[in-house]
């Protein structure tokens, strides 16, 4: 049984691997770029990969391959459509990652909310000192009890992110799907949820419907300047609009943790962000504490343990 692993970089080297428990060659590639899927799919049987995309392109190449494991929770860079016509199952892991993400949600909101880099970098650069008082007052020191929540994305992520949220005294609100004409139990319409926001939160997949959710119109209908967080997906948010947005006072500020292409290019717009005080930008890492990894590591070992003895677990197709 052949298993590749096309970018073992996305695990950090220190988790413990289970042993896989049946005879097997194992090849891993620190990364693999586009070019070098379809030459690394020949003769596998097991495919990892975390977010190299695989396309109907490269499954041509894979003779043998029968089985995507997935250490992630997303599945938008596999052709699913494609490996169920070629027979080839697909399996991620569920649930790994609530405490993780909402921990760093919840590190976002309040290095924001209370300008926490920018008095930081202030007094590394003598400004205490400079002032030659006890405190000083550059930046805004925002309070979180009392304000509005908005989740785009009632999953189970957005909901252990709203539940931290109450315990802090925020207000939380659920927004129905952009478009729909009617509003479930427990929503509001998502216009509504943009307009009395203090904060919206991103935790939707990225498909079709939800690509570029966040926008230039959809920025203009937030009244209360938020405070914008996304870990979920890059391309949930135009990054241009909301450069401009950031710029105009549209929103307060922004917590980004994945950008539609990563790593971003050294001309991406929230490259030129950086030196701004409301502006914090994150290397996809919200669901990476250390717990949270092992956790899927485990489960991925245990996703491809179960396809080989015949009882497939976890599967999306």
């Amino acid at each position: 049984m052949n298993i590749v692993f096309l970018d073992a970089k996305s695990i950090a080297d220190e988790m413990h691997w289970p042993d896989f428990g049946f005879e097997h060659q194992y090849q891993t590639y620190p990364n693999t770029s586009p070019s070098e899927v379809a030459e690394r799919l020949q003769g596998v049987d097991i495919l990892i990969s975390n977010k190299v995309p695989v396309s109907a392109a490269e499954l041509q190449h894979a003779d043998r391959l029968r089985h995507i494991a997935i250490p992630a929770t997303g599945f938008n860079h596999i052709d699913l459509a494609a490996c169920a016509e070629r027979g080839i199952t697909v399996s991620h892991i569920k649930d790994y990652a609530e405490v993780t993400v909402s921990e760093h949600c919840l590190a976002l909101l309040f290095a924001l909310k209370r300008s926490l880099l920018p008095y930081h970098e202030s007094v590394r650069a003598g400004r205490w000192q400079e002032v030659g008082q006890f405190s000083y007052f550059d930046f805004p020191i925002m309070q979180v009890q009392g304000s509005t929540l908005g989740i785009i994305g009632a999953g189970r992520l957005g909901r252990a992110f709203a539940r931290r949220a109450e315990l802090l005294g925020m207000k939380v609100l659920f927004a129905e799907r952009k478009g729909r004409s009617d509003t479930r139990a427990g929503y509001l319409p998502f216009d509504q949820v943009l307009a009395l926001s203090d904060v919206l939160s991103l935790h939707c997949p990225l498909m079709p419907a939800t690509e570029h959710l966040l926008d230039a119109e959809t920025f203009a209908k937030m009244q209360r300047q938020p405070l914008i967080i996304n870990t979920s997906r890059g391309a949930l948010i135009d990054a241009q609009a909301l450069v401009e947005a950031l710029h105009t006072g549209q929103i307060s500020a922004a917590g980004i943790d994945v950008v539609d292409e990563e790593p971003p290019a050294a001309d991406h717009p929230y490259m030129s962000l950086l030196d701004l005080p409301n502006f914090i930008l994150t290397p996809h890492v919200a669901w990476a504490n250390r717990t949270a990894m092992q956790h899927l590591v485990n489960e991925l070992v245990e996703n491809i343990q179960a396809f080989v003895a015949g009882r497939p677990r976890n599967l999306i197709t």
